[in-house]
């Protein structure tokens, strides 16, 4: 496993990704959501590698729409949209936004939007869990 780190625009939030994979390999992409579209998030999760998101005392912003079953990690301090945690199945799991990674500028600054209105929560959590990987939040 390699560590691939990085952290929101003012430290308070650091981000610590690892996976097997190369990041040639990984799958980045767009959700067209006004949340990641607003925020030009690109993201990135490996089933195998795993994320920490180590946050400093009364940094981390919890916010919540859609669904209601997904925790989007903010900087309550700089604003950054580091990455997204959910329950499943007795574990969290999440994904990274790669512009919070030390290598963002190794990928497409446009990569493939991709559309997930009207998806019920049994869809979403069945596509999350090809995806999203395990994932722990230190706060």
């Amino acid at each position: 496993m390699t560590t691939y780190s990085g952290s929101c625009h003012c430290g308070a939030l650091a981000v610590a990704f690892e996976s097997e994979r190369a990041p040639a390999d990984w799958r980045v992409g767009r959700c067209d959501c006004t949340f990641c579209r607003s925020h030009g998030a690109r993201t990135t999760g490996d089933r195998r590698g795993a994320v920490t998101f180590r946050c400093q005392p009364g940094a981390l912003s919890r916010y919540r729409f859609g669904l209601g079953i997904t925790d989007y990690l903010i900087c309550s301090r700089c604003g950054t949209y580091v990455g997204a945690v959910m329950a499943d199945e007795g574990r969290t799991i999440g994904i990274v936004n790669v512009n919070a990674l030390a290598i963002r500028d190794t990928f497409d600054p446009a990569p493939p939007l991709q559309h997930y209105e009207g998806e019920d929560e049994a869809g979403r959590r069945s596509r999350r869990r090809k995806f999203w990987m395990k994932a722990t939040v230190i706060a």
